[in-house]
């Protein structure tokens, strides 16, 4: 299978030439695959915000080449132009760039730009506004007139509409209580179940990334330190508290378990797998 996107020995420097130049990325090798959900985690300042940028030709790169279904997607601007319709970004915090008079009109902002019918932008927008539940009733209200996670709604919504191969979503429950992080990541969910499109979800939670993600990809001082599947991530878990990341609760309590002297996988990362071993353990007969 051929990537839907790929990046070659992608470079970013800022400040370039100055006394502040800095990397924020440096020499990443990189191939997402369709239909993937990959989560991509990092601390603050390890260059993920940089690196997703560069995905839709947003920032352009110092050093590499950044393909999208086998085009460089710099080799003209209409190409650049037309990645962002099918690589889709949603920003950290994406409900303060909310600007049109009416819901309906900020959903279908996107559409619009891409040329469609009316009855096709009309269609995109009602889909998005279901998948994210936005009911019809609110299409016609003032997004300013919402509640804080009704407008992150409305704002996922947007970029939803434009139906992207691609959709990346930078750290989409930031600021939500609980029970709205978990709506929305299952509202995401839903939306990656029914098109059948590629995900990368960057977040700080671990938790959020072990529920969701077949794959991740793991950021540490502007390169890529691992990538694999959440079982080989968490397998070193011992590694990623040195770079000051955390692991889910689960592999913590497993890893505890462990230095006890339990034979309990210190990889597991949900809790249906920490208790399937605890039962083993015990023959089948505990009440976890």
């Amino acid at each position: 299978m051929e990537p839907i996107l790929r990046v070659e020995n992608l470079t970013h420097t800022y400040s370039a030439g100055t006394p502040f130049q800095r990397n924020a990325i440096e020499h990443i090798d990189f191939a997402v695959y369709p239909g993937e959900y990959i989560g991509v985690i990092g601390h603050t300042g390890s260059g993920k915000s940089t690196f997703i940028q560069h995905l839709n030709g947003l920032l352009k790169p110092t050093e590499g080449k950044i393909y999208f279904s086998g085009q460089d997607i710099w080799s003209s601007p209409k190409v650049t132009h037309e990645t962002r319709f099918h690589v889709g970004l949603v920003f950290q915090y994406p409900e303060y760039q909310l600007f049109e008079e009416t819901v309906y009109k900020d959903i279908s902002f996107g559409p619009m730009n891409m040329g469609l019918s009316e009855e096709e932008v009309d269609r995109r927008v009602r889909e998005a506004a279901g998948f994210v539940g936005i009911q019809d009733a609110l299409l016609e209200k003032s997004p300013f007139e919402l509640s804080g996670g009704q407008k992150r709604r409305v704002a996922i919504a947007g970029v939803l509409a434009m139906e992207p191969e691609v959709l990346i979503l930078d750290e989409p429950t930031a600021g939500l209580d609980p029970a709205g992080c978990e709506s929305i990541l299952s509202e995401i969910g839903q939306y990656h179940r029914a098109k059948h499109n590629t995900i990368l979800l960057v977040s700080h939670s671990m938790e959020e990334i072990a529920r969701n993600a077949g794959r991740i990809v793991v950021l540490d001082n502007c390169r890529i330190l691992m990538d694999g599947t959440p079982r080989e991530i968490f397998s070193r878990a011992e590694e990623l508290t040195r770079i000051g990341l955390g692991v889910p609760e689960v592999t913590r309590i497993a890893m505890a378990l462990r230095a006890r002297g339990l034979p309990v996988d210190s990889a597991v990362y949900t809790q249906e797998e920490l208790k399937e071993q605890l039962l083993h353990l015990k023959g089948g007969n505990a009440a976890c």
